[in-house]
């Protein structure tokens, strides 16, 4: 079994450790190292998920490289063989999970778009008529196909859940020209990617990207792009209006959690081994399907 829960690379500065990923700085350069962890309701479990930090990875490096002209990343190289001297000694580890990427001012929001009714979205619409303050038609079903896709930004929570914001709050937070600018190119990546999805027989629901700025001021994609863990993907032929959809993400998980006497605070209860099989395979499934 190929598992890898916690990376401890001697030598190499650990910035920090996110829910997922491992964050160590090089000089001027940082290396996030996807691993096997899984969290739900955010919280991480104690049972990592074989191979899944690969697979977020490689679907990662497929989406960068095929919005490389919409927008650029953050992306120095993901070839272990061409990392500094220092990770040499850690290449089996790194090999596939891993990137070495540029460092960049991060801005203090999530970019969501949403194409589909579904999620914290479905929740405030069936309450307000509203997604993050934008009025939709009256009469829309959960999983209801918006008629475009609305950017539905959050803020970046460090703990918990992130919180929906209107455009106006993120114009306060990052101003008028950024906020426009995110929005346009959100927008821009995520019409490409649905239509490149839809080809493959996946409706891509919704997705959070996230956004940097370079030294020389450059707006660029960071961390993660349309991944399970950051979209929602449905099977187009399985797909029915007026009901939640069965993702190709943690699902499997969650769905096993809720059956538990568990409150959902920390610490999280172990897996199973077919709930960890299972949500393997979903995993492995996606990456397949997208970048086949």
């Amino acid at each position: 079994m190929n598992l890898v829960m916690q990376t401890n690379l001697e030598g190499v500065k650990l910035l920090r450790r996110g829910k997922v990923r491992d964050i160590y700085e090089i000089e001027d350069k940082l290396l996030i190292v996807a691993t096997d962890r899984i969290s739900a309701f955010d919280v991480v479990l104690p049972t990592g998920i074989p191979n899944k930090g690969k697979v977020l990875t490689q679907i990662s490096l497929y989406w960068f490289n095929v919005m490389n002209d919409v927008v650029k990343n953050h992306i120095i190289t993901a070839d272990v063989n061409q990392y500094p001297d220092i990770l040499k000694p850690h290449a089996d580890t790194l090999k596939d999970r891993s990137m070495l990427v540029q460092k960049t001012k991060v801005l203090p929001i999530e970019a969501i778009v949403r194409g589909y009714l579904s999620g914290s979205g479905w929740k405030e619409y069936k309450k307000s008529g509203t997604v993050c303050g934008i009025r939709l038609p009256a009469g829309l079903l959960e999983s209801s196909k918006l008629q475009e896709p609305i950017f539905t930004p959050s803020t970046k929570a460090d703990e918990g859940h992130d919180i929906n914001i209107t455009f106006d709050e993120t114009v306060k937070i990052i101003g008028e020209d950024m906020a426009n600018k995110v929005k346009d190119i959100a927008l821009t990546v995520y019409k490409k990617a649905r239509d490149i999805a839809e080809k493959k027989g996946i409706i891509i629901a919704d997705t959070k990207m996230e956004f940097g700025i370079t030294q020389n001021g450059e707006l660029i994609l960071i961390d993660e792009l349309l991944t399970p863990d950051s979209s929602r993907f449905w099977s187009a032929k399985d797909y029915t209006v007026g009901k939640g959809q069965d993702s190709y993400d943690k699902q499997i998980v969650r769905d096993y959690l809720l059956t538990l006497d568990w409150n959902q605070t920390y610490p999280g209860p172990s897996l199973p081994e077919d709930i960890v099989n299972k949500a393997q395979e979903r995993y492995e499934e996606i990456l397949r399907i997208l970048t086949a």
